[in-house]
């Protein structure tokens, strides 16, 4: 009975995870959102399918384990050590400026004693690196300027909850009283912890894998990658150190292993799945019973540890370098609380530092602002700056080409080529004052103007041009072939086309000329890997052509038949099915091709 009820509650969570994923997700809120919800649902305060929360918990930080260790893999020794002026400095002047302005407002507004508030306080200026990194992650970001600087906080934060643990210890009214020879036994474990895993990192663990992989084991490989993460995070945690902070290093130790894509392919589905177990579980911990009694109380801490939590990291991340809108985007990344706060909070309640109810509201503050995150990160554009666009002055003195070039992106720049090596006169205009700077550097003469007004193109001289060339991209193609139709209607128009589709509307347009921005490229990328493959030169070029013959028939008989018409232009892999026994005899579907091949292969 107790397996049915344990399958039953991995029923229950696999579920609810599914249902409210989805949901949170096509309403444009984090994937985060959407598991706490999910977990608040099936918890104590929801349907009381789980009702403790704990046991859930303790099992999923493992995706947290699992996170740090993947994002570790990322992260090379050398470009960790670029880093560490904002890990050591920032990081570590976020943990103790925003600890010391929380203590201060514990102190005040709960009415905590002394030791009380210093845990509530740090613990509270802790963020969740779960939520930080995953939303990273989910947004391609974590490699940007803000990325950076947000996982260096994250970084910091973890490697405080060492110090932060001690001190619970200290503080304890019952505690064990502390020495120096204490202090330099913890120390030295700490040290050999880190030293065995770099030591393992560097000569053990790439010739483990080695030998592994020869023995040809999918399983056994899955299996290694599980030892190395939960060892690293075990050992560390024994020493008194987090697991994240071991799985983190021993994740950076393999970044440069040839075996770190294996291993990341092997953690990621348990990373995935642990790490939203994780935030079900916290979504479980909310007691809506504890935020209904104290809900002023609570309401009021939230919004403050938010406002505060923000205004600080955006004040120390500017103090450091950062931008506006870098600043901005960590600011409204980390207000929350984080999930160390749970650990820090309930040590401190088992050591009689804090009392239990104390915890209790700590806890929904921190699980209520890990809710609330997302929602304020939607309201974080407006506080963004546009970047101010350089104006440059137009001025298209001597501007008169026989080509009108319109547009220098990497298409632009390669039809300028071909025409200035003929010795062809152009006229070059674009409207990014960057990419003009840049040309300028390698001797091009570009002019300044937006291409979609008229008044620039006749000043430019686009009246005059024999051919107006087109290389933009396609909103912006399509609104200056409409103005050089109606205006310019003797002009020859060369039109950049993005697909199929815009090559078509241009053709009702009565461009002169329209060519895919791919088409011949793949088609040269195509015959070079037949080359490669042992077809001949001629031969590779004959189907080449073939491929663009058939293609621009396909594009006549789609102009005047609609989009679906010479599907049997297009070379298809046709999939045929293999019986599960082999015929007693051939197929007599045969072509009358075929037949006759047959036939004189008999008369022969």
């Amino acid at each position: 009975m107790e397996s049915t009820s344990q399958f039953t509650h991995v029923l229950v969570l696999l579920a609810a995870a599914v249902i409210a994923v989805p949901i949170f997700k096509r309403l444009g809120l984090s994937s985060v959102l959407g598991y706490l919800a999910a977990g608040i649902a099936v918890g104590p305060s929801g349907f009381r399918i789980f009702t403790d929360p704990a046991e859930i918990l303790h099992t999923a930080e493992l995706g947290v384990v699992f996170l740090l260790f993947v994002i570790g893999l990322e992260l090379k020794p050398s470009l960790l050590w670029s880093m560490r002026r904002d890990i050591f400095g920032l990081g570590t002047l976020q943990v103790v400026v925003t600890g010391a302005v929380l203590t201060a407002a514990s102190l005040a507004g709960f009415g905590f004693d002394l030791s009380a508030a210093l845990i509530a306080g740090f613990g509270l200026a802790l963020s969740s690196t779960a939520y930080g990194v995953q939303t990273l992650e989910e947004r391609a970001e974590l490699n940007t300027g803000y990325g950076k600087r947000a996982f260096s906080i994250l970084l910091m934060q973890d490697l405080a909850i060492v110090p932060l643990l001690t001190l619970v210890s200290v503080l304890a009214p019952f505690g064990e009283p502390r020495n120096l020879t204490t202090g330099l036994v913890s120390a030295a474990a700490g040290g050999a912890a880190l030293l065995a895993i770099v030591v393992a990192g560097r000569y053990f663990i790439n010739p483990l894998f080695r030998t592994l992989a020869h023995a040809r084991a999918r399983e056994i490989m899955t299996a290694a990658a599980l030892l190395v993460v939960i060892g690293a995070a075990w050992l560390m945690e024994g020493v008194g150190f987090s697991m994240a902070l071991g799985a983190f290093l021993a994740g950076v130790l393999l970044a440069e292993s040839s075996f770190r894509h294996e291993l990341e392919a092997d953690i990621e589905p348990f990373r995935g799945l642990l790490l939203g177990l994780f935030f079900l579980a916290i979504g479980m911990s909310i007691d809506l019973a504890v935020i209904v009694r104290n809900w002023t109380t609570i309401a009021g801490a939230v919004v403050a540890l938010l406002a505060v939590k923000t205004v600080l990291l955006y004040g120390l991340t500017r103090a450091f370098g950062a931008s506006h809108n870098e600043a901005v985007r960590v600011a409204v990344l980390l207000p929350q609380g984080g999930e160390f706060g749970f650990v820090l909070f309930s040590t401190a309640a088992a050591a009689q530092v804090m009392r239990l109810a104390d915890t209790t509201m700590l806890a929904a503050i921190v699980a209520i602002s890990m809710a609330l995150t997302p929602v304020v990160g939607l309201f974080s554009k407006r506080l963004l700056k546009t970047p101010r666009r350089e104006e440059l002055k137009e001025d298209f003195a001597g501007a008169r080409g026989t080509v009108f070039i319109v547009g220098f992106g990497r298409f632009g720049q390669i039809v300028s080529q071909v025409l200035l090596a003929r010795g062809i006169d152009v006229t070059i205009i674009d409207n990014d004052p960057a990419r003009l700077k840049a040309a300028a550097r390698f001797g091009f003469h570009i002019y300044y103007g937006d291409g979609v007004r008229l008044d620039v193109l006749r000043a430019a001289g686009a009246a005059k041009a024999e051919v107006i060339a087109v290389c933009t991209a396609r909103r912006s193609a399509d609104r200056i072939v409409s103005i050089v139709r109606s205006e310019f209607p003797l002009a020859k128009l060369y039109v950049r086309s993005e697909d199929r589709m815009h090559s078509l509307e241009l053709r009702r347009k009565d461009v002169t000329y329209e060519q895919r921005e791919t088409l011949e490229s793949a088609l040269a990328f195509g015959r070079e890997a037949l080359v490669e493959l042992g077809v001949d030169n001629s031969e590779a070029d004959e189907v080449v052509d073939s491929v663009r013959r058939l293609d621009a028939e396909r594009l006549v008989l789609q102009e005047t038949d609609g989009i679906h018409a010479g599907n049997d232009l297009v070379f298809a892999k046709r999939v045929v099915p293999h019986p599960l026994t082999k015929p007693h005899r051939e197929s007599q579907a045969l072509s009358e091709e075929t037949r006759a091949v047959a036939s004189d292969d008999k008369a022969e």
